[in-house]
């Protein structure tokens, strides 16, 4: 294996090529302010925040326009997928509604363009090889905390970034570290993996040492204009309905296999399903059956029972590395394959040239090629994360 370094200057060089990509969409974001540009009076006291409209959002700008702080808030005009006629919860009006309320500069900024190359067409890629993507986390790594970060602070000069996320960002030895929030059952730091450590020192979280019921409250007594709306579970730029509308892609009808090969019946094409997916396969056998291998190859599909599509061993590419001198062959960390529940004891079993393997204790139901490996220490700090391959 290459040295430290070596991987390292190499990592570097990565990272320049692909801010490189991202700072083409410059030319395509334009800012449709709501009211004429305003630059902050002092850079160090302000903070760009990502309004969505919704009360999480919200509500962080308001406790930071409280805590003294210049806010500004941004707003993403995110496209909807092809073919798809839902009308998104998200991402719109009011957002400025809420930013009127407050007193503060409002701006939004058109990531149609990038959004489209850099966040649904992987999405649909990815289901076209089989694998089940997570798009919230392409968006949050390449969209808001690269290029939208990045075009803030060339535009406007502000360097510190918030959003309305259930996570931390704490102070462990002199560095800045993401952590899980104060409320386990919403912490959305599996989500974050992706950001890039030098920005965690930028980053203000107002929302991760809260509640969801602390939030609404909040949201209430300052009277905002989203504190009562509900909290959408979507896709952004899907909605509700059907994730597939967004595929653009030929169903194919093809095979389901048992574990044997043998062919038990058919399937409507691979991107209706992943693994570990009980329901819809259509198979009357007399026991559960789950997906357990999707071969987009032969567009065929793998069933089989419970202990079959379960697994100790998990392997995961295109790493980022957020504590390097605690990712070590041995360490003993914990794991999470899907955002849902409790991070599992593992042991990492590898490390290589952007790869890492670990070991749980105990068996993990369905790691998903697509989804995300994310490794915690014991005081809940994120390590690493990558794509489970």
């Amino acid at each position: 294996m290459r040295n430290e370094e070596e991987r390292a200057n190499e990592k570097e060089q990565v990272a320049r090529s692909a801010d490189s990509k991202l700072l083409s969409y410059f030319s395509a974001l334009e800012s449709s302010e709501s009211q004429a540009l305003r630059l902050p009076v002092d850079p160090e006291r302000t903070v760009a925040v990502l309004m969505s409209g919704g009360v999480d959002s919200s509500t962080a700008a308001m406790l930071l326009k409280r805590d003294g702080w210049e806010v500004v808030g941004f707003t993403m005009n995110i496209p909807m997928a092809q073919g798809c006629d839902y009308r998104r919860s998200c991402c719109g009006i009011e957002a400025a509604y809420v930013a009127k309320h407050l007193g503060i500069p409002h701006y939004f900024i058109d990531v149609r363009k990038a959004f489209v190359d850099l966040v649904i067409e992987p999405f649909r890629r990815a289901y076209e090889r089989g694998e089940t993507p997570s798009p919230c986390v392409d968006c949050n790594t390449v969209i808001k905390f690269g290029l939208v970060w990045d075009f803030i602070e060339e535009k406007f000069g502000i360097r510190r970034m918030a959003t309305g996320h259930y996570a931390r960002v704490v102070r462990f030895d002199g560095t800045a570290r993401l952590a899980r929030a104060r409320d386990l059952k919403k912490d959305q730091s599996y989500f974050l993996y992706g950001i890039s450590a030098r920005r965690l020192q930028d980053l203000l979280l107002p929302v991760g040492e809260l509640t969801k019921q602390e939030v609404r409250d909040l949201a209430r007594q300052a009277k905002l204009p989203v504190a009562r709306r509900q909290e959408s579970m979507e896709l952004c730029f899907v909605g509700e309905g059907d994730y597939r509308k967004a595929l653009e892609a030929q169903q194919k009808e093809g095979p389901i296999l048992d574990m044997a090969g043998r062919e038990i019946g058919r399937h409507s094409g691979i991107a209706n399903f992943t693994i570990g997916q009980r329901k819809g396969i259509g198979i009357a056998a007399g026991k559960p059956l789950y997906v357990v291998r999707i071969d987009a190859q032969n567009n065929s599909i793998t069933v089989g029972e419970w202990h079959e599509v379960s697994r100790r061993d998990v392997r995961a590419k295109e790493i980022n590395v957020l504590v390097p001198e605690e990712l070590q062959v041995g360490a003993r960390l914990f794991g999470k394959i899907r955002s849902q529940g409790e991070p599992a004891a593992c042991v990492v079993t590898e490390i290589g040239d952007d790869l890492i393997a670990v070991e749980f204790d105990r068996a993990q139901f369905a790691p998903t090629p697509g989804q995300r490996l994310v490794l915690y220490n014991e005081q809940g700090h994120v390590i690493a994360g990558g794509v489970i391959c």
